[in-house]
């Protein structure tokens, strides 16, 4: 061979196709112990395709890490064939960190890996400087840890609304904070001493809901939040779209027909301006209903028969189903999930929504599977969706 020849391509390609392929295989072995278990490894096989040898080498390597272990009841095969030795996750032992930054306050939480939060707690804001925000939210981290002193920490993640880059782990920009290229990823490693992931909060809800939630096995989800932030997320075949730097789902400024409300950008019917939770409180205290700024209010008002709060959800409710009627006649989901205080709480306000929304399409239009745990689950779902795509890198020794 010439000296100036170059060298055949051999080994590395292949390394990186196995490497990926080990990878989807992990995801798939653990992802159906998650949603079957327990379950026979056999049974594994058949569901993911992959050979039993290969799935019994995938759930020993997971025993080993602590992610699952074998149930002690053995299942009998309906046909001739010994018991089953099924096996389950193992939630005893492990949890990750959850960190979302709304506008008036920051959610800590620890979740176990089923995504059930464990431990949660709200630090209101003492100024939204960044540095201060990201310091409480370490703290109140180590304080929930602190209390659960027999569970191990996989890593943590963050969520927020606005503009966040999952590849740097970066809010580019939250405008109702004020931040620009804060580098949450670093700054919170740093303070935490835990691998941090980050991603914005319509995302990260995505994947709870294909995860936990009753989006699971759906081939196609579209997901709107509508909170003091309004954006959306957009899955297809078990993957999240981002786009170029993660801007994807900025909806916040499309313009709403016969819109009112004055927008922070300076131009009138902004969607974000006309959905905003900070619009349906103002629009509340104008009312009589309730003060402050805490939309539950508005929602405990209606419960208790104020006719007036019971208008505005259901109007606010049907703005939303208008929202997500565009929606999905640009994108055609199979299945949609909303996240909007009065779909989550009351069935009338979910029937407006749905209306709107499209009475051929309603079916597919359901309110976020967490109603009780949205900003929690968020944030901790970030780091969970690292976990079930790639389960072997999960051990605590990588931390």
């Amino acid at each position: 061979m010439p000296r100036t020849a170059a060298p055949l391509l051999t080994s590395p390609i292949p390394r990186v196709a196995d490497s990926d392929r080990r990878r989807t295989s992990a995801s798939v072995v653990l992802r159906s112990v998650l949603e079957h278990g327990p379950v026979a490894r056999s049974t594994i096989a058949r569901l993911t395709g992959l050979s039993p040898a290969s799935v019994t080498d995938y759930c020993a390597r997971f025993a080993e890490l602590g992610l699952i272990r074998e149930s002690a009841v053995l299942r009998r095969p309906k046909g001739v064939g010994r018991p089953h030795l099924p096996v389950d996750l193992d939630d005893s032992r492990f949890v990750v960190g959850g960190v979302h930054v709304a506008v008036p306050y920051t959610t800590v939480a620890l979740l176990d890996l089923r995504g059930r939060v464990v431990a949660r707690r709200e630090v209101k804001h003492g100024g939204t400087e960044p540095g201060r925000v990201l310091a409480r939210a370490a703290d109140g981290l180590a304080e929930l840890l602190a209390g659960l002193p027999g569970s191990t920490v996989l890593g943590a993640g963050f969520a927020a609304g606005g503009w966040v880059d999952r590849d740097s782990g970066t809010v580019v920009e939250h405008p109702l904070l004020g931040w620009r290229e804060v580098p949450v990823r670093e700054v919170l490693g740093a303070r935490t001493g835990l691998p941090v992931h980050v991603d914005g909060h319509a995302r990260a809800l995505v994947n709870a809901e294909r995860l936990f939630g009753r989006a699971r096995g759906s081939r196609s989800v579209l997901h709107l939040f509508a909170g003091n932030v309004v954006d959306a997320a957009f899955a297809t075949h078990d993957e999240v779209h981002h786009g170029p730097r993660s801007q994807a789902g900025a909806i916040a400024h499309l313009p709403v027909p016969g819109g009112t409300e004055t927008c922070d950008c300076g131009r009138v019917g902004c969607l974000q301006a006309e959905l905003s939770e900070r619009t349906l409180c103002r629009r509340a205290r104008a009312a009589g209903v309730a003060d402050g700024v805490n939309p539950m209010h508005v929602v405990d008002a209606a419960a208790a028969g104020d006719p007036a709060a019971v208008r505005l959800l259901r109007e606010r409710s049907r703005r939303v189903g208008r929202a997500v009627g565009l929606l999905i006649d640009v994108l055609n989901p199979e299945r949609v999930v909303v996240t909007e205080i009065g779909a989550m709480h009351r069935a009338d306000c979910l029937a407006a929504l749905r209306e709107e929304a499209g009475a051929d399409r309603a079916a597919t239009v359901s309110p976020i599977s967490f109603p009780d745990s949205v900003l929690a689950v968020a944030g901790g779902s970030v780091a969970l969706d690292v976990l079930y795509r790639d389960p072997l890198a999960a051990s605590p020794e990588a931390i």
